[in-house]
């Protein structure tokens, strides 16, 4: 029987794939990606599957499962009764590790800088890929330097935080998705107990501190969990609200003539290059679109989460095309009510909005 997809995303979505292949090594994770190269056959990597949108025909190719492990550890050559003198860490990480249990690693180590990325699915060689951010926090700050497999060269590339060309959910990786296949990334993070700076004032609020202000690390953890659990955004397999692709769309970053043309109560957020930031939460909701929303034309599958309306949520027995159907109900109202057209966060594959 051939796997299917919808095995394997947290959107519960997906037909099957031609091909399936576990990689638990480098080697053999490099190899099935240059093999299938080599016979021209079309490969998806998967790395958790928290931020893919599979086509209801699945992928006809072949599907390799990056499931490469180990966390190297480098404490700036400290002595283990010395590390409370050190000014940081330096974590090498195999693209298979799983995201959150790295960053509960960390927060119990003493490592700042990723606390407020707790609760985040997938796997570490996700991250660069969309710049994974949540609360004020995005991976870029933290990352060092990543290293690939450069499928057009053939050959392992390492590229600095410099030359990752990180932005707003996006990368040189995100860019360019069939050349780079991340094989480890490197962290550098700060040790010490305090969380770095509170830069998002819904989290400051709940650790009752000022923006700007240090927060214990374990209490910041803590806290974005419980956010996330009330959105929905941690998965959990008895919650339909959670069978999703997390945020589905990504808040619009505007230019100033876009950005004055929305009504004076939208959120803005000034981007230090004359664009501005919106929340795409605010111009779903205020387009009609309320938690729980469905649609008659996608059917009761589907629905908006009851709990956040950026996720799409699958309420058991759905259809990728259900759900695309709906998605573009969303977009289309927003674009109609705000001449703001959403772009879609998860990729979407062998289909499209």
């Amino acid at each position: 029987m051939p796997e299917l997809l919808r095995d394997h995303t947290s959107l519960r979505l997906g037909g099957p794939a031609r091909e399936w292949v576990r990689a638990t090594t480098e080697a053999g994770l490099v190899e099935a990606v240059r093999e299938a190269d080599a016979a021209g056959t079309p490969v998806l990597l998967l790395s958790g599957g928290s931020n893919l949108v599979v086509a209801d025909e699945g992928f006809d190719g072949r599907v390799v499962e990056v499931a490469t492990s180990g966390v190297h550890v480098d404490t700036d050559a400290c002595e283990a009764d010395t590390l409370a003198a050190c000014g940081g860490v330096v974590l090498t990480v195999a693209a298979g590790e799983g995201w959150d249990a790295l960053v509960d690693r960390a927060v119990a180590s003493g490592w700042a800088g990723v606390e407020a990325l707790s609760g985040i699915p997938g796997a570490v060689g996700s991250t660069p890929i969309q710049n994974v951010g949540a609360y004020g926090q995005e991976v870029a700050q933290t990352i060092a330097r990543v290293r690939t497999w450069d499928r057009v060269a053939g050959a392992q590339r390492t590229f600095a935080a410099a030359e990752c060309g990180f932005s707003y959910r996006g990368s040189r990786f995100k860019a360019d998705p069939a050349r780079y296949v991340v094989l480890e990334v490197t962290f550098q993070l700060r040790q010490g107990t305090m969380s770095e700076p509170v830069a998002y004032a819904e989290l400051a609020r709940a650790l009752e501190v000022g923006p700007g202000e240090r927060a214990p690390l374990a209490a910041v953890r803590e806290s974005v969990l419980q956010l996330r659990s009330r959105k929905g955004m941690v998965l959990d397999d008895a919650d339909h609200d959670t069978w999703s692709a997390g945020s589905f769309f990504t808040n619009p970053i505007l230019e100033p003539g876009q950005s004055t043309a929305l009504p004076a109560e939208a959120p803005r957020w000034e981007q230090g290059d004359g664009r501005v930031k919106t929340s795409a939460a605010w111009l779903i909701e205020r387009a009609g679109f309320t938690k729980g929303h469905t649609s008659p034309s996608a059917g009761p599958r589907v629905s908006l989460s009851t709990k956040h309306t950026l996720a799409l949520t699958n309420r058991g027995g759905a259809t990728t095309a259900e759900l695309l159907t709906l998605a573009r109900e969303v977009r289309d109202g927003v674009e109609d009510a705000f001449g703001v057209r959403l772009v879609n966060e998860p990729v979407t594959v062998g289909c499209s909005l």
